[in-house]
């Protein structure tokens, strides 16, 4: 099938987009996955972050950037959000906790969606905060499915451990008690895609004086639960 539009340019930063889609690249690996000649690569991709269409981790590498989210936002086309909004407000009515949804982007997870708990002491991260790959259930979430390169490097300054990482895969959760901020708890469960590739986190948050120091054993459930409806709703919007 012929994918060109007629326009050599633009042809050329879609395959550079739809490289990064896959996660972080370096100029090489761009290279190789696209198949453009090194120069013509470089220069595409130091144009696509000058429109921040393309954005550089903390190792110099290619992601894709945070004008993209933007775009899907507001063309109202991110069907990840449409599909997680109501559940997250179910999900906080249920648990009454604060439900926030997190994607990674490069070296941070960033929160693309929350319900926020309406009154009372509460753990408040809005929409759109960057917060560490470092720690929190949701940043165990993120990582405990990547390639085992990448998890490594995960792993490098983070609160958890190796260990950590393969009790949530067994169990399916993640739960953290102070990693993030002090005196505040949470659970996370992955969101999977129509492949089956784990493309986001739902959390649950609060102060341990509520959450406890078994923050899973009162929320493992209704978080699990919450994450395989948003899912079971992409995997149907995807066929």
């Amino acid at each position: 099938m012929d994918n060109s539009s007629g326009v050599g340019v633009l042809d050329k930063a879609v395959l550079v987009l739809n490289a990064l889609e896959a996660g972080p690249a370096s100029l090489a690996q761009l290279v190789q996955t696209t198949g453009l000649a090194r120069p013509t690569a470089h220069r595409l991709a130091v144009a696509l972050e000058h429109h921040r269409l393309v954005h550089r981790d903390t190792q110099g590498r290619f992601i894709l950037g945070p004008r993209l989210a933007e775009l899907a936002v507001a063309a109202g086309e991110d069907r990840l959000l449409a599909i997680a909004q109501p559940v997250l407000a179910q999900l906080r009515d249920h648990t009454g906790e604060s439900a926030s949804l997190f994607r990674r982007q490069g070296d941070v997870r960033v929160c693309v969606a929350a319900a926020e708990r309406t009154s009372g002491l509460r753990d408040t991260i809005p929409v759109g905060a960057a917060l560490p790959m470092s720690a929190g259930s949701a940043a165990q979430i993120l990582l405990a499915w990547e390639e085992p390169d990448r998890l490594h490097r995960g792993l490098r300054g983070a609160k958890f451990e190796a260990t950590t990482l393969a009790s949530v895969r067994r169990r399916g959760w993640a739960q953290s008690i102070g990693e993030r901020e002090q005196g505040v708890g949470s659970v996370s469960a992955p969101i999977r895609g129509a492949a089956g590739r784990v493309i986001a986190a739902v959390s649950v948050s609060g102060p341990l004086e509520r959450l406890t120091r078994s923050p899973g054993r009162l929320h493992a459930a209704p978080v699990a639960a919450a994450a395989e409806k948003i899912s079971e709703g992409m995997r149907r919007t995807a066929s």
